[in-house]
């Protein structure tokens, strides 16, 4: 598939949700891209947020590109934060500390990125704050003055599972994330990935992460 394949994906998704057209945006996951596939394979078709997981990564390839709309969607340690320089929007914070120090940081840069909390998913090994937490992890990273634009939620390894029951796991669990985010007045949702997108779409996503499904 290609980018404009996926774009297609998702705008059947919205369209069979009867959402707006373009309510979902496409982040595209670049972990692993240089900057020549990201040219040919992304910004070629126009200008979508670029999705990075590794901080030093990220470094490296805003520091080239500073101009486009950077993301950081991987687990933030605090010796990488100093990383995240060029980002608009950090979707993993999952601990009031992870936002004081990019509110420290930021004031170094002259301006500071939006963020989304990261929910935990079930699975042990998995980051993200627990579900009755997000309202206490909510007021203490806004008194940081760090602007929280909504939720972020990974999906779990189901694959295990027959199709029918996998799917069904996780629309509930994207349909339980978007009404958490509704209920905390949090209008920004960040779900789904190259395998489970359309069914994130039909929950709300407004910002849907593909990565391989561009490149191939």
């Amino acid at each position: 598939m290609s980018l404009p394949g996926v774009l297609a994906g998702i705008r059947a998704a919205e369209q069979a949700a009867g959402r707006v057209p373009g309510s979902a945006r496409l982040v595209a996951v670049t972990k692993g891209q240089d900057l020549d596939a990201i040219e040919r394979c992304v910004l070629a078709h126009g200008a979508f947020p670029l999705g990075e997981g590794r901080a030093q990564e990220l470094r490296d390839k805003s520091a080239l590109r500073p101009e486009l709309e950077w993301h950081f969607i991987g687990s933030l340690q605090r010796n990488k934060v100093k990383y995240l320089r060029h980002v608009t929007l950090v979707h993993s914070i999952e601990a009031p500390w992870q936002a004081e120090a990019i509110a420290q940081a930021a004031q170094g840069w002259g301006r500071a990125p939006d963020v989304l909390l990261q929910v935990h998913n079930g699975e042990a090994q998995k980051h993200g704050a627990e579900t009755h937490e997000l309202a206490g992890v909510l007021r203490e990273v806004e008194q940081t003055g760090l602007t929280v634009r909504g939720l972020m939620v990974m999906a779990p390894d189901l694959d295990d599972l027959p199709l029918p029951e996998r799917d069904a796991r996780l629309l509930t669990l994207f349909t339980d994330t978007a009404r958490r985010a509704h209920d905390l007045g949090l209008s920004e949702l960040s779900m789904g990935m190259s395998g489970d997108y359309p069914l994130a779409v039909a929950a709300g996503a407004t910002l849907v992460r593909v990565g391989r499904s561009l490149f191939t």
